[in-house]
């Protein structure tokens, strides 16, 4: 019969994000999360990456090498994709976290 994996540690199922180079094929880096992810991932112009998981958190990653910046608990399913907009000269993002909307001034992490 197919070989079957037993859960643990090393063969647990995960989600991930993983950035692949549209021209070789190769991916460049993952960040594993325990569970996938139904959010969508919004890129800016300034290399950051957001997105989110069923955990409930949503991060911000270096979008050259996936390096975890920050991460905030929504308090529920993360599954929508994020969205940003500028107000008063000052760039926000947002994203639905469960029942809400969390919109979080992006300043600190250098957009």
């Amino acid at each position: 019969g197919a070989a079957r994996s037993t859960p643990g540690p090393t063969n647990a199922g995960h989600g991930a994000l993983k950035a692949i180079d549209p021209q070789t094929g190769e991916a460049k880096w993952e960040f594993r999360t325990y569970d996938v992810s139904d959010s969508g991932v919004l890129t800016t112009a300034s290399n950051l990456l957001f997105t989110g998981n069923r955990e409930g958190y949503f991060y911000a990653l270096n979008a050259a090498n996936g390096t975890p910046l920050w991460k905030v608990m929504l308090g529920g399913d993360v599954a929508a994709g994020p969205m940003t907009h500028l107000a008063g000269g000052k760039q926000y993002i947002a994203h639905r976290g469960g029942a809400r909307v969390v919109c979080v001034w992006a300043e600190g992490v250098g957009v």
